[in-house]
């Protein structure tokens, strides 16, 4: 990744329905063209030489115009800082303690994400069936 870039690079799972639906709607933000989507779900995904696309896949990365990999919930921070509707989460995560639970709560979520992406991509199925 070269330093001169002035965009946030997303490392998201495509094959997450969840994943999916979530950049799908940061993707249609205002600010949005501030951030490059790049999904890391093909086997021959490089998200980088020092992110390996097993840690890209198992937590969620943001790599900031400097070249610094920011992971958790700290990257979502730093989408929502880049996303005009999402800078008052920002502001939220910058209070004494926020941080600290935003990131216990990510967490707590990671193992039970393939739970919540089966169920994503059930609903999503279900919404496309009835149109």
């Amino acid at each position: 990744m070269s330093g001169e870039t002035t965009r946030l690079t997303v490392y998201y799972d495509g094959s997450c329905p969840l994943c999916r639906a979530e950049i799908d709607h940061y993707g249609r933000q205002q600010g949005a063209e501030g951030l490059c989507f790049t999904d890391i779900s093909p086997e021959d995904a490089r998200p980088g030489p020092d992110l390996a696309r097993s840690a890209a896949m198992a937590r969620f990365h943001v790599r900031d115009p400097q070249g610094r990999l920011v992971s958790g919930a700290a990257a979502f921070v730093l989408i929502w800082q880049s996303l005009p509707r999402w800078r008052w989460a920002a502001r939220l995560a910058r209070l004494p303690g926020a941080m600290w639970l935003l990131e216990g709560g990510y967490r707590l979520l990671l193992p039970v994400r393939p739970l919540l992406a089966r169920l994503a991509a059930r609903f999503f199925a279900a919404r496309t069936a009835r149109r």
